[in-house]
């Protein structure tokens, strides 16, 4: 019985220990996450502003003859995907990738952003064209990079599309992954104003959307990139909290079952004494 609640205090000291390991961990994740969701927010209305510019422009030439939107010969599409380079983010990167598996065919070519799915698509044999870069890390100069190579790639006319596989940020607890097509641009089904606007371009606006397409590009994979790391922090957060819950139940669980074993243990004293006063 000393043997048992030996083995019991030791593992609530050990469970104490490492539920204040999980506790510093859920606070710094929910810093990073503050950090992070401030930077997206910021940047997003950059890239909005920058795709809705691109739609008006379309929606008023819908016959405008632009080497973005011509069709192309070439099937094969091009898949830039995110994930992270460390774990401990629950579903975070299983979920992307069972969605690449539906999704994206292995002979297409992909571009990945993070080690987790690089080591996964690398295993499974996908068609992977870059070297290995840290999601920690990623800059907008990093993503221009990115984007200017699946540009010319599909102005040369060897992939047909450009999708983006991320995490979409809904809320801290809400995320999910999401394929979004970049390239080719098409122009936007909103509902056209009831007051007409004419606009004048100068240069043409065909000069001026071989300028922004690409441009709004950029801007929108590095948006699509702070989404994925806002969710991957949401994620980790969510995860941490789980671990922190679970181990303050399983501390719970061991100290009643520590007190049950003491009780016991005293319980058998007293009858080991009361029977040694009967038999004097």
């Amino acid at each position: 019985m000393a043997q048992g609640k030996q083995a019991l205090k030791a593992r609530i000291k050990s469970v104490t220990a490492t539920r204040k390991i999980i506790n510093a961990m859920e606070l710094i994740s929910n810093s990073k996450l503050q950090k992070q969701r401030n930077l997206m927010e910021r940047n997003r209305e950059y890239a909005q502003t920058c795709l809705e510019t691109m739609n008006a422009i379309l929606n008023e030439n819908p016959t405008l003859d632009n080497r973005f939107l011509k069709k192309h010969h070439q099937q094969k599409t091009l898949t830039i995907l995110f994930s992270s380079d460390l774990g401990l983010c629950g579903g975070y990167n299983a979920n992307a990738l069972k969605l690449a598996k539906q999704e994206c065919d292995p002979q297409d070519p992909i571009i990945v952003i993070g080690s987790k799915a690089r080591r996964w698509l690398k295993i499974r044999g996908y068609s992977i064209l870059n070297a290995y870069v840290n999601s920690d890390s990623f800059t907008f100069e990093e993503a221009s990079k990115i984007a200017n190579q699946a540009l010319e790639l599909y102005l040369k006319d060897e992939i047909s599309r450009i999708q983006v596989l991320y995490t979409e940020f809904v809320n801290t607890v809400t995320f999910r992954p999401v394929i979004k097509t970049l390239l080719p641009v098409e122009p936007s089904q909103r509902e056209k104003k009831t007051v007409q606007v004419e606009t004048m371009f100068e240069p043409s606006a065909e000069e001026i959307l071989n300028e922004l397409i690409p441009m709004a590009v950029r801007s929108e994979l590095y948006s699509l990139f702070l989404q994925t790391k806002t969710s991957e922090q949401a994620s980790r957060r969510v995860a941490m909290e789980n671990a922190n819950d679970n181990a303050e139940e399983l501390t719970e669980k061991l100290v009643l079952q520590f007190n049950q074993a003491r009780q016991a243990a005293i319980t058998q004293e007293i009858a080991e004494i009361v029977a040694g006063a009967d038999s004097l």
